[in-house]
Order: structure tokens, then sequence, then C-alpha cells
């Protein structure tokens, strides 16, 4: 069976930064929201779309502590979003909306990896709630600004999606919890959400594509106690990076996601998983680079569409 997911031969790679991938990119006039887009990835992502012209919305779940991290960066502004809490998504999408403004990127970057058994809304699984229905709901939400851009919409994934498929009889994990396969299966459906994404937004000029950032040290694994990441030979006891070229610098980790937003390496483009700067290839058994076949799907994205307009109660192509 043919597939879109190979490389293009982009020229950039694993150690490529976002300012790299920018280079000669001018996006003044552009308008791009990034969620979680002040600490992290997310905060080197919007630093480097605004030092190429972009003016950038982040919408927070600690304002205070985002406006902190922003201060002096010019084209920023901060509103409050807790991607957890729906009628959250919903004043933030209404406010923006209110605006006027149309949307000219979006980079679902937020997220949470790997923690407690945690319930929230109606008693959703935290993981698959925060890092897909949450985005799923402003995506929709802000459908008509996003429509009105064109715009480019970017699920920022992972290499975790390898650990679980969708677990299509207990999304919720109501029946033994693994923090580590929860975090799989969101990650699945942070890849699966864009593969449907662009079957719908293509005609509407709108294009989404996933991603793997890379391995990088970042508050994300702020859930993740030190004896276990030492465990996973990350660090040693100190606290000290054990193999440092396996770790991307944040620069480095962001460039992947700006890619997808921005280059025009990728024009009429859209639905396929990137990693290191480059349309990622199928998985091959036993390594964990590439794309499982689990989460470019487009029968289980379409399924996948379809519950998560079910539990939200949004779906912007709803007949």
């Amino acid at each position: 069976m043919s597939t879109a997911q190979h490389k293009i031969g982009s020229g950039f790679g694993a150690t490529s930064t976002a300012d790299d991938v920018l280079q000669g990119i001018d996006l003044t006039g552009k308008l791009a929201i990034v969620t979680g887009g002040y600490s992290g990835l997310g905060l080197e992502t919007t630093r480097a779309l605004t030092r190429a012209g972009a003016r950038v919305v982040v919408p927070a779940r600690r304002r205070a502590t985002a406006e902190e991290a922003l201060t002096g960066l010019d084209g920023v502004e901060v509103d409050e979003l807790d991607l957890a809490d729906l009628e959250s998504v919903r004043g933030f999408a209404e406010r923006f909306l209110a605006s006027g403004r149309a949307v000219d990127l979006v980079i679902d970057n937020a997220g949470i990896m790997a923690c407690p058994e945690t319930r929230v809304g109606p008693g959703w699984e935290a993981q698959f709630a925060t890092n897909h229905l949450g985005h799923f709901a402003l995506v929709n939400r802000l459908w008509p600004a996003i429509e009105r851009g064109g715009a480019r919409v970017v699920s920022v994934s992972s290499r975790a999606h390898h650990f679980s498929g969708m677990r299509w009889d207990d999304v919720h994990w109501r029946n033994g919890y693994d923090k580590w396969q929860a975090y799989g299966q969101a990650k699945t459906a942070n890849v699966l959400f864009a593969v449907h994404l662009d079957r719908l937004g293509a005609d509407h000029g709108v294009r989404a594509f996933s991603l793997h950032p890379g391995g990088i040290l970042t508050p994300l694994q702020r859930h993740i106690p030190r004896e276990e990441m030492v465990e996973r030979g990350w660090i040693d006891e100190q606290g000290n990076l054990l193999n440092p070229e396996g770790f991307k610098t944040p620069a480095q980790g962001a460039a992947t996601q700006v890619w997808a937003a921005t280059s025009p390496q990728l024009d009429g483009m859209g639905g396929v998983y990137l990693e290191d700067c480059d349309i990622a290839g199928p998985a091959v058994e036993g390594a964990l680079d590439g794309v499982k076949a689990w989460a470019t799907d487009p029968e289980q994205a379409a399924r996948l569409w379809e519950l998560s307009a079910e539990l939200t109660g949004v779906n912007a192509f709803a007949v």
C-alpha cells in the first residue's frame, strides 16, 4: 500500500533549530496561536515565531507565569486557557473570535506526560483529555478564524505513540491505569487528529500535520520522579544528562513544529507525521522512529473524530 510517509529531503535534520528552519521566511502580518507557548518547547517556538515577525497568542493555564516568562517579547499576547476544562476552552475561543481576527498558524504544543492517574471533567483520563480532547475542542471552536486564515494546524505528538494505539474499549483507562501507555494513547490521538482534520480541512485551505519533536528534557517531565529518569538512563544521581547526544536542546526540539507550521516545502501537503524536520517514514518493528500504522489509519482517525465530537459536544464540520 502506498503511503505519503516518506522523506522529502528537506535539508534540515535533528540538530536544526527553530531559527534555522525560519531562515528567509517573513511572518510579518501572520498570527499564530501556540498553546503552552511560555514553557519548554512552546517558549522556544514563541520566541522564534516572533523573531520572524509573527504575532503570537499564547493561551495559558498559568497566566501570571506565562506573562512573566514572555516579558520583553514583542508581538505576544497572553490569555487564559485550561485544556482540561471545556468551559475554559469555550471562553478563550469566544474571546478570540470576538476580536474578528483570522488565524494563520495553530501549534497545539501544550500537554502533560506520564502523570499519576488523574481524572478531569466527567471522569476523563487527564492525558487523553488534556493532550487530545482539549485541543480538539479548541480547534473546532476556533474553526471560523482558522478557515478564514487558511491556517496550518500542527499537532505536537511524540514517538511515545509507539507505546499504545487507541484503546477503543477503555479510552479513559477505567480498568487498570498505566501512565506510559496512557501517554502513548494520547500521542496516537494527536496524530489521528491531524490525519482527519487535514482530510476535512483541505478543501477549505486548511492543512494539518503531526510530529515528534525529539527527546528534550523540559518541564514536561515534571511528573516523572528523578529516580525513574535515573533508571531510564536519562540522567545521573546529580541530575546531569548521561547522553547529551541523545537529547535535543529546546531550540532544536522546537524546530520540527516551527517547520511544520511555516515551511513552503510542505505547501500542498498535509495529514502526515514529521520528525527531525522532515516527513517520517513508516515505523519498522523494534525501532522507535517513524510512525505506527495505527496512528495514520484514516478509519481510526474518523472514528476518533466522531468519539471526540460526542465527548466534547463540539464539531465544526457537523452536517
